[in-house]
């Protein structure tokens, strides 16, 4: 009797993968499911069956089984900006290595409806996780008062309750960086902080003031930006009129592009009359003139440990956990030694 006749529209289904690869059922989840038991040659064969039929996995029928979508819901704001895009790439990446896919919401406004209304489409999609990349004050409160019943990792602050957290030590990396203006005998040291209310932009003031008192120095001029070089070039004409600082460290490296342009057109020379310092390390930092001094806050790593804390909260139900990234200072042509007077 012949074979019965098949559908060649459908999709095609585990077992037409195992008949063409000559394996079991069996042996064909175990190779979906990376398992060490199966060996190269029939692991190779099983995935040229694959390509041959063009077989997708159904993760809905998977998900009935294991209870698990192996999706992260990733919520984030200011993705136009250098240092959150790359975090959220670091993200991705290291969910796509761990075996995971990310939803992304993104948010303009930071409110506590806006931030209910993208969770619950998170819940809705039935993420086992959520990572929440706000780096706002507001924020931890806010997770706190919904029970959202997954595992939930914070960017940009430590552990709070039952919420894990991952961040850069941003108040270390902006002392590294007043220090080194100290240590080159600047003693009046401007800042253009971030927006208020974020969580890096207090980080970074904090260590700016930390290091002038230790030094015995007056704070110099404080001025609040929003992390666009727009912003930095406006502080940048301000400083040129009160001409009291000798050098300016930068919350960003884009508000310190808008510095530097100011700069440049008011006739300050940098270094030579002023010293600067941003934050992110921007790829083209380097290609600026002069080079800019920076300090690199590692995306790729904080992405990691952030999926690694995740992971081990969904394997292991483990308590809430911090990691902590430490940032380096880069030091180009940007600053100098104060001009004598």
């Amino acid at each position: 009797m012949p074979p019965p006749p098949t559908d060649q529209h459908r999709a095609p289904v585990m077992e037409d993968v195992a008949r063409r690869a000559g394996v079991s059922h069996q042996t064909v989840s175990r190779v979906l499911n990376d398992s060490p038991s199966v060996s190269p040659k029939t692991r190779e064969k099983v995935r040229q069956a694959i390509l041959e039929l063009g077989y997708r996995r159904n993760t809905a029928a998977r998900a009935l089984v294991t209870r698990r979508s192996q999706t992260i819901g990733l919520l984030a704001n200011g993705m136009n900006e250098y240092g959150p895009s790359n975090i959220l790439l670091a993200v991705q990446e290291a969910a796509r290595e761990a075996g995971y896919f990310v939803s992304i919401a993104g948010i303009r406004e930071i409110s506590q409806e806006g931030i209910a209304e993208s969770l619950q489409r998170f819940l809705d999609q039935g993420v086992d996780g959520i990572v929440v990349q706000v780096p706002h004050a507001d924020i931890p409160a806010m997770l706190q008062e919904l029970n959202l019943g997954v595992p939930v990792v914070i960017v940009g602050t430590a552990a709070d309750g039952r919420l894990s957290g991952v961040m850069v030590d941003q108040e270390k990396g902006a002392r590294d960086a007043v220090q080194h203006l100290v240590d080159l005998g600047h003693t009046r040291i401007a800042h253009v902080a971030g927006p208020d209310r974020f969580i890096d932009s207090a980080a970074r003031v904090a260590g700016w003031r930390h290091v002038l008192a230790q030094a015995g120095l007056e704070e110099g001029p404080l001025i609040t930006g929003d992390w666009t070089a727009a912003s930095g070039y406006l502080a940048g004409l301000e400083l040129a009129r009160r001409s009291d600082a000798s050098a300016v460290f930068a919350a960003n490296d884009q508000m310190a592009v808008g510095l530097l342009r100011a700069f440049t057109e008011q006739g300050i020379r940098v270094p030579f009359d002023m010293s600067l310092v941003g934050v992110d390390d921007l790829p083209e930092g380097a290609y600026l003139v002069p080079p800019l001094t920076t300090v690199r806050q590692g995306f790729q790593e904080l992405g990691l440990r952030c999926l690694e804390i995740m992971v081990s909260q969904l394997e292991t139900a483990s308590p809430a956990q911090t990691a902590v990234v430490e940032p380096q200072l880069i030091i180009r042509a940007s600053t100098a030694p104060p001009a004598q007077s």
